[in-house]
C-alpha cells in the first residue's frame, strides 16, 4: 500500500474544461431554475425562419442573371485568396 501512495501525494489536479458563464448566462439559468421551466426559443418561429431559409437561397439564384452570379463568385473567390493563413 505504501509503494502505490507516493504517486498521488503532489500531483496537480487538472483545470476544468467546462466553459465559463458569463453574467448573463448565470442570470438566465438563476431565473429558469427559480420559474421552473425553460426560456428556450419559440418553436414556431424557429420554423418559419427555416421556411424562409430555405426558400431564401433558390429565390436569389432564380433573380440573378448569369453576369450578376459570376461577378458575385469573384468576388467570393477574390475575397478569399486574399486571405492571410
Amino acid at each position: 500500500m505504501a509503494l502505490r501512495l507516493w504517486h498521488h501525494v503532489n500531483m496537480p489536479k487538472r483545470s476544468s474544461k467546462r466553459a465559463k458563464r458569463d453574467d448573463f448566462q448565470n442570470a438566465l439559468r438563476t431565473v429558469e431554475e427559480a420559474i421552473g421551466s425553460s426560456l428556450g426559443k419559440n418553436p414556431a418561429a424557429v420554423a418559419l425562419g427555416r421556411q424562409g431559409g430555405l426558400k431564401g437561397g433558390n429565390a436569389r439564384a432564380k433573380a440573378l442573371t448569369p453576369e450578376q452570379r459570376k461577378a458575385i463568385a469573384q468576388q467570393a473567390a477574390k475575397t478569399r485568396w486574399a486571405k492571410e493563413k
